[in-house]
């Protein structure tokens, strides 16, 4: 089931219904079936796989909780992370080192045939992965008390809102909530549909329309494009990952105010970050904040927090401890998002810009604050966007190919694509920016006309409803959801 559908809409109405009108414990039974459901609508027989996670961590979580012993505490985290990981490894990651295990021995003159197995990758268990180990790490450290409701705990796992693809809940930001049913407010209808509404244009109207001409371009020959072309295409392919998957973001957290559930945001306007460290505190917030919570800090042997806040800290290292933690750290990341080198290239790139602008922050301070947040921008913005190319096409070689072209710039004025791609990714820009200082200026300074600002919310949403259903057709699926 899948968001940008007719199915999910009429399946969010009816559990939303029954939600403000059951009791305490129907309820929570009902936020975990309801989950089970909407996941089984992919592949049911994968349910039993995430159970099996989540009953792995709701045992050994109270467990933890039991032991005085720190030793013995140590070990059931070990089998934790042994379960998860373990499933993580088998289903996403085993055929990708195997391959690049057999070539590795060919090299040295054996003879063996490429693995002939393949495994189908569940849906979201890269995020569900993360939540369930979250929780039994917090337990760890003392952040959170073990719940003893299996069913409550569930629906902290399994809550179909975010369990595809994000946001990736803590339990203390979560678990208090779905206990105890917020007092109903017309105000979480009316937001939570603004969220809907908003999400859904983001998809079926700008992302899923971007999505044929990324296609048609990235299907252009590399080797006769220009510098100007693979900028294009860089920044074509991070437009429509942006407005895919902030789409999601928006329609989870909709979904979820809809029952006064209240997520931590996901994104908030990360192309106009000033700086490489304002970028993470602005994209997929909630899993920036948790490898540095989960990930980072660890390896750097630094207090953790325990809120979704976003970002990696971007002081000047004291040790190369430090340096090493950060690509360690980055590489993991981009593997996580998939089971290919172009992936953990994709993370040391963004490990090597973090381990810049230390450095180079520091001998910038002295320059005007408007000058440096100008240029930090021009910066910032093409340098992130360049990082979607390992992304969108896996191939190392390739990657490598077009950056060459770009830091040579070759043939930099020639003009492969048709005009309209060109204007449409200087369209897509500007749109970025509009929205940003219409959200930023405009709707907060009319908010003290109650009148005016009714007027203009009523007008969206009839527009943003119009456009919807004029191209709301599951197209395709959320781009996240292969990660």
């Amino acid at each position: 089931m899948i968001f940008n559908s007719v199915t999910f809409i009429l399946f969010l109405f009816v559990v939303v219904i029954l939600y403000w009108v059951l009791s305490a414990k129907p309820r929570q039974l009902l936020l975990f079936v309801s989950s089970l459901v909407f996941y089984g609508f992919w592949r049911y027989e994968y349910t039993l796989l995430m159970l099996f996670s989540a009953v792995v961590d709701y045992v050994v979580s109270n467990q933890i909780a039991k032991t005085e012993d720190k030793r013995k505490k140590k070990h059931l985290l070990i089998v934790s992370l042994t379960v998860n990981l373990g499933l993580l490894f088998y289903f996403k990651y085993l055929l990708f080192f195997a391959q690049n295990g057999i070539g590795l021995l060919n090299l040295f003159g054996l003879d063996l045939p490429p693995p002939e197995f393949s495994i189908i990758l569940p849906l979201g268990i890269s995020f569900y992965t993360f939540q369930t180990i979250s929780y039994s790490v917090d337990v760890y450290r003392g952040f959170v008390k073990p719940y003893k409701n299996f069913i409550l705990y569930g629906s902290y796992v399994t809550f179909f809102p975010q369990l595809v693809a994000g946001p990736i809940l803590r339990a203390p930001e979560v678990i208090e909530q779905l206990k105890t049913r917020a007092k109903f407010s017309i105000k979480f209808i009316n937001d939570g549909i603004i969220r809907i509404l908003f999400g859904l244009f983001l998809k079926v109207v700008i992302a899923d329309n971007i999505s044929p001409i990324v296609d048609q371009i990235y299907s252009v020959p590399i080797e006769g494009l220009s510098a100007i072309d693979v900028w294009t295409k860089a920044f074509m392919f991070g437009f429509q990952i942006y407005f895919d998957f902030s789409a999601y973001s928006h329609i989870a957290i909709g979904a979820a105010l809809l029952m006064g559930i209240t997520f931590p945001e996901n994104f908030n306007y990360p192309y106009l970050a000033k700086s490489f460290k304002s970028f993470w505190k602005r994209w997929h917030i909630s899993l920036s904040s948790w490898i540095r919570d989960y990930l980072y800090l660890p390896l750097m042997g630094e207090k953790v927090m325990d809120k979704s806040t976003g970002g990696l800290s971007t002081e000047k290292p004291k040790s190369n401890r430090a340096n090493t933690a950060l690509f360690l750290t980055w590489a993991i990341m981009g593997l996580w998002h998939g089971a290919s080198w172009a992936f953990v290239f994709w993370g040391v790139y963004h490990a090597s810009l973090v381990f810049t602008e230390r450095y180079v922050s520091k001998l910038t301070k002295g320059i005007n604050a408007n000058i440096r947040s100008f240029f930090g921008w021009g910066i910032t913005l093409p340098l992130a966007m360049l990082s979607w190319l390992p992304f969108r096409d896996n191939s190392l070689s390739n990657v490598f190919l077009m950056l060459k072209k770009v830091i040579l710039f070759e043939n930099f004025t020639q003009r492969t694509f048709s005009e309209n791609t060109y204007l449409i990714a200087l369209t897509l820009m500007l749109l970025t920016i509009f929205s940003y200082l219409i959200h930023r200026y405009l709707l907060v300074s009319i908010k003290k006309n109650i009148f005016v600002y009714c007027i203009i919310i009523i007008s969206i949403v009839t527009l943003l409803t119009i456009l919807d259903l004029t191209f709301l057709r599951p197209i395709s699926q959320f781009i996240y959801f292969q990660f």
